[in-house]
C-alpha cells in the first residue's frame, strides 16, 4: 500500500478538520502511502462524495452539528455496502457507548494526543489493507 490514500475528514468546524489533517499528516506509517485529505463540512456534501468517489477512510466528528459524526457513521454502515473504515472524534468519554451504537471502527477522544490519533488512524489504514481492500 505505496499509493495515495484518500481520506475523508467531515466536520462542521474548520478548525476541527484542519487540525486532524495537520495531526495526522501525509505519512504517518512507513507502510502506507501518501495520504491525500478531502474536507467536508456537511452531511450532504460528505454522502455525495462517498457515492461518487469512496475513501479509504473517513474521519468524523462527533461533536459536528447539526449532524453529528456518530449518527452519520450509522447512516453509513447500514446504507453503504462498501463503507469505508470510520474513526469518530469523541468530545466526551462516556459517549464511547455511542461509538459503538454507531459501528465506527474506531473512535479517539478529541482534542487527540497527536500520536494517539496517528495510530489509530494508520492502524485502521493497515488493517483494511491486511484483508486486501485496495486504498482508494
Amino acid at each position: 500500500m505505496k499509493n495515495t490514500v484518500n481520506v475523508v475528514v467531515y466536520s462542521d468546524n474548520a478548525e476541527t478538520r484542519r487540525r486532524v489533517v495537520d495531526t495526522v499528516g501525509p505519512r504517518p506509517h512507513p507502510d502506507l502511502g501518501t495520504l491525500s485529505y478531502r474536507e467536508i463540512a456537511t452531511a450532504a456534501a460528505l454522502i455525495t462524495y462517498l457515492d461518487h468517489h469512496g475513501a479509504a477512510l473517513v474521519i468524523l466528528d462527533g461533536e459536528a452539528a447539526p449532524a453529528g459524526g456518530l449518527g452519520i457513521a450509522r447512516q453509513l454502515k447500514d446504507e453503504l455496502s462498501d463503507c469505508p473504515p470510520i474513526v469518530v472524534l469523541l468530545g466526551r468519554p462516556h459517549d464511547a457507548w455511542l461509538a459503538r451504537w454507531s459501528h465506527a471502527d474506531a473512535a479517539v477522544r478529541w482534542p487527540a494526543d497527536p500520536m494517539t490519533l496517528s495510530a489509530v488512524v494508520s492502524g485502521t489504514l493497515l488493517e483494511r489493507s491486511e484483508r486486501g481492500v485496495q486504498p482508494v
